[in-house]
């Protein structure tokens, strides 16, 4: 059997909590009952960084212009919750053994980290743990697409049997796997990433 020799995470709901639903829900109480198709695509782009936080903002003040530019913040970055202690302790630990490389891989854009840099005080302690640490909208690429994982997978002469993925969607999961990578799909509402070594005892 291969051994595992990476460990590549995602962000948030793996390490950060999330609420999925706050943002959607602080948005309709500013007036958006849903995104459109066209509010999708700009979320995307913003994601891969293939626009500036001005241009966001700009296009969802033009959506609802009766608000502030700071009050759209504030629904945008309601998603993000706190990083709780246990998991950046068991991060810590395992950081500390240096059996593995460590990567974080996670789709985000420039306001999320920018809200997280300010009340997330461990997040320095956080990014110090990692061997490579990559952003959707720094590396201009977001999973699922298949350059995301190539890229890692160049920029590190990994072989995908090697890794493990940790994701909670399932289709960033699935799109790994079809790689050749190992994963698990981690479900935030009854796992904990504490549990990785348990849940996935069969690969160590």
């Amino acid at each position: 059997m291969t051994r595992i020799k990476t460990l590549l995470f995602d962000f948030g709901d793996i390490f950060l909590t999330l609420d999925k639903q706050a943002t959607p829900q602080a948005l309709k109480k500013l007036g958006l009952e849903h995104f459109s198709e066209e509010m999708l695509k700009q979320n995307q782009a913003y994601e891969v960084g293939a626009i500036s936080t001005n241009e966001f903002i700009k296009f969802y003040q033009e959506q609802l212009p009766q608000h502030s530019e700071a009050t759209l913040i504030k629904a945008w970055n309601a998603i993000l919750v706190a990083l709780p202690n246990s998991r950046l302790q068991f991060l810590q630990n395992l950081s500390a053994t240096k059996k593995y490389q460590l990567i974080l891989l996670s789709n985000t854009n420039n306001l999320h980290i920018e809200w997280i840099e300010a009340n997330v005080k461990s997040y320095t302690d956080f990014k110090a743990c990692f061997d490579a640490f990559y952003l959707s909208y720094e590396i201009n690429f977001r999973k699922p697409n298949t350059n995301i994982y190539n890229f890692v997978l160049d920029q590190h002469q990994l072989q995908p049997q090697e890794v493990l993925f940790i994701d909670d969607t399932l289709e960033n999961t699935e799109a790994a796997k079809k790689l050749g990578f190992n994963t698990w799909n981690l479900n935030p509402a009854t796992e904990d990433i504490t549990e990785l070594f348990h849940k996935n005892q069969h690969l160590f």
